[in-house]
């Protein structure tokens, strides 16, 4: 949490704005499969994107998840596949992008955050009207889904140009997030690496 915090401290792209934070846990229904009880040992202003990928159960868990981030002061964002429990803002696919500007319209001072893994869709993100993107593959990740990953040189040289808030995801852990320092980021967004810190 201190290396987020420090992050967003220093992030040129997080002046003036309010209600990102620092450190956000992103669930995986194989790699997180109780996010609850995570959720429950975050440190209060944090934040949680719930990716329910279809699911049994996604809404309950939704629900249950919500009331964890009225307890604690978590800030719960919720993936396009599943329900969203009032309050929470909402994390897009990178293909989904462009609906930002449409959420937006339809629930003013709802959070909204977006997947990317290109320059490109970094430009989609913030033409769409999102508050923040999630960037991957910053380290290397043991993700299916994880591309070549970028390393903190490059990673930096991509959220310089973004044009608005970039976290950190993909192989990020408590032992490489301080290699990120400098780089602009507006925070860490971990699965696996915030899990086996949170044990």
């Amino acid at each position: 949490m201190r290396t987020a915090r420090t992050l967003s401290r220093r992030a040129p792209s997080c002046k003036g704005r309010v209600g990102l934070p620092p450190l956000i846990l992103v669930t995986d229904p194989d790699r997180t499969p109780d996010p609850v009880a995570l959720a429950t040992r975050l440190p209060p202003g944090s934040g949680v994107i719930f990716r329910g990928f279809g699911r049994k159960g996604a809404g309950e868990t939704a629900r249950a998840l919500a009331a964890v981030a009225r307890r604690r002061g978590l800030v719960l964002l919720i993936g396009a596949d599943a329900v969203r429990p009032s309050g929470a803002g909402v994390h897009l696919p990178e293909r989904m992008a462009g609906r930002a500007a449409a959420l937006k319209r339809a629930r003013p001072g709802v959070l909204v955050t977006v997947a990317a893994h290109s320059m490109a869709a970094l430009v989609r993100a913030r033409r769409a009207g999102a508050d923040a993107a999630l960037l991957s593959t910053a380290f290397a990740s043991r993700s299916p889904s994880a591309g070549r990953p970028l390393g903190p040189v490059r990673f930096a040289a991509l959220v310089r140009r973004a044009g608005l808030p970039v976290y950190a995801l993909g192989g990020v852990t408590t032992k490489n997030a301080p290699r990120l320092l400098g780089s602009g980021a507006a925070g860490l967004a971990m699965v696996e690496g915030l899990a086996n810190a949170l044990k």
